[in-house]
């Protein structure tokens, strides 16, 4: 291995010589000449152990533990296991017979050293029983050297990239991204466990009536019938202007985000890209705890309005709840602003809501803003499956609904159809149908449709909700109520 190490410039060749540039690209090109990590005994040791053992239980769990022939770092080695993956696939036992007979028959024999070499791998250990010890080697070295191959690639391309820089640093996490999640493998339990957590669960849902699935929206109705907010899923809110959009999304943040009697508080992620968090946290608070927020601004409230607040502050301030307030984000990062709070709380980032998607920037302006729409959602859609939460999305209504006096559907999402082709939910908030505009206009609750206009694993139909304007409230219907 090489080591240069860069001199300290003289007076007189000035800050940027070429003698200096000339150096500096040494010290890159001998980092890059150093011997990827590896470990032969490793995988000498991997690889006899699955011969002796048969491969039966040896290359299950390489498999389960997504090792790959170029996991390997020895050219043979990776031929070698390519051709027991090969029999594992036809459900072929294996031993040194046969595993010959298969490299044989691929013409690869004696490319990785004929017989005498498979011999020397199942006398390099006398018990298969070290298995997992061999894979966690050979599986490390093989992300290390991907961790590698990826910053050296990353270096190159800083200096010949020609996108956009958000769209390079996002291709960078994702594939930094892409190597950590490797170092997780799945695995298959006995159904025994199965069994233990679905009578633990089906004596939940006996003791409370129907235990949700997902995060609970706060809405009794709504969650008897999207059973929660699931991992993986896009929401859709969508509504015409001033009809209490963020109000709902920020009554679903608090039911999530607050613990209640058996529930603990979901980590939830607010991107505003219209209201300041300052707003937003005014808003919050003044709904929680049921104080006019005219009159607070006027300051004439009771004493006993004060002390609400002061209670609903101190909750809020210990909920795990933040509030991203950048303006012009674009989807790339807003993902990677997503997945940096999801590393933080160590994979524990429970719901994501964005207000709104028409506000999201596209990452090229050039493109019609239908197709920027598009990608936005298409964003939107696999930021959902990365991180494994739910994601709600408020978005916009075109005029259509209030042209033609009827209620809103699907096709009245603004700007795109793909919207309502990647949404797994689609909520459209409305005024309560038949209703009466000169008494909605005097009355200080009001009642509202949550139209459920697609749920892809679920029922469809409209839930009535109350809306209390000078609170920017929702709440559960009550006919007591209005």
């Amino acid at each position: 291995m090489t080591t240069t190490l860069q001199k300290t410039a003289s007076p007189k060749a000035g800050k940027n010589s070429s003698a200096d540039i000339a150096q500096g690209a040494a010290v890159s090109i001998n980092t890059f000449e150093r011997v990827a990590p590896h470990s032969i005994d490793a995988e000498q040791a991997l690889l006899g152990s699955c011969i002796l053992e048969g491969g039966r239980e040896s290359l299950t769990t390489c498999v389960e533990a997504k090792l790959k022939p170029d996991s390997f770092f020895k050219p043979a080695h990776q031929v070698v296991f390519a051709a027991l993956l090969a029999l594992y696939e036809e459900g072929t036992p294996v031993d040194e017979i046969i595993l010959a007979d298969k490299l044989a028959a691929l013409d690869k024999l004696d490319e990785v050293g004929g017989h005498p070499y498979l011999n020397a791998l199942t006398n390099r250990i006398d018990t298969p029983a070290h298995l997992p010890h061999y894979l966690k080697r050979v599986r490390d070295t093989a992300l290390l050297r991907r961790l590698i191959n990826a910053s050296i690639q990353t270096v190159e391309q800083a200096y010949t990239q020609q996108e956009s820089l958000d769209q390079f640093l996002e291709h960078v996490e994702q594939e930094i991204f892409k190597i950590s999640e490797d170092r997780i493998s799945d695995s298959a339990k006995p159904l025994k466990h199965s069994i233990d957590s679905a009578v633990n669960l089906v004596s939940q849902m006996l003791q409370r009536k129907g235990e949700l699935t997902g995060v609970s929206s706060g809405f009794t109705d709504l969650d008897k019938m999207t059973f929660g907010l699931h991992p993986q899923d896009m929401i859709v809110v969508a509504a015409r202007p001033s009809m209490g959009k963020t109000a709902f999304s920020l009554n679903v943040a608090e039911a999530a985000a607050l613990p209640r009697a058996g529930k603990e508080a979901t980590p939830t992620l607010m991107f505003s890209l219209e209201m300041s968090a300052d707003q937003l946290a005014m808003r919050l608070l003044c709904s929680r705890a049921r104080v006019n927020m005219t009159k607070l601004k006027d300051g004439f409230i009771s004493a006993e309005s004060q002390k609400d607040l002061g209670h609903a502050a101190k909750e809020l301030k210990e909920s795990p709840f933040w509030i991203d307030d950048s303006g012009s984000l674009t989807i790339l990062e807003m993902r990677a602003k997503a997945r940096r709070v999801q590393s933080q709380l160590d994979g524990k980032l429970g719901l994501v809501i964005i207000d709104y998607l028409q506000l999201i920037s596209g990452t090229d302006s050039r493109v019609p803003r239908e197709q920027q729409i598009a990608e936005i959602s298409r964003g939107i859609k696999g930021m959902a499956k990365e991180l494994n939460v739910p994601v709600i999305v408020l978005s916009q209504l075109n005029r259509e609904s209030e042209k033609e006096k009827r209620q809103p559907r699907l096709s009245d999402l603004r700007e795109s159809g793909s919207i309502e082709q990647d949404a797994d939910v689609v909520i459209l908030i409305s005024k309560k149908k038949d209703f009466d505009e000169e008494q909605d206009a005097a009355s200080s609750v009001l009642l509202r449709d949550l139209i459920v206009a697609k749920q892809r694993n679920g029922p469809v139909g409209s839930i009535t909700v109350t809306f209390t304007p000078n609170l920017t409230r929702f709440d559960n219907y009550t006919p007591a109520q209005v």
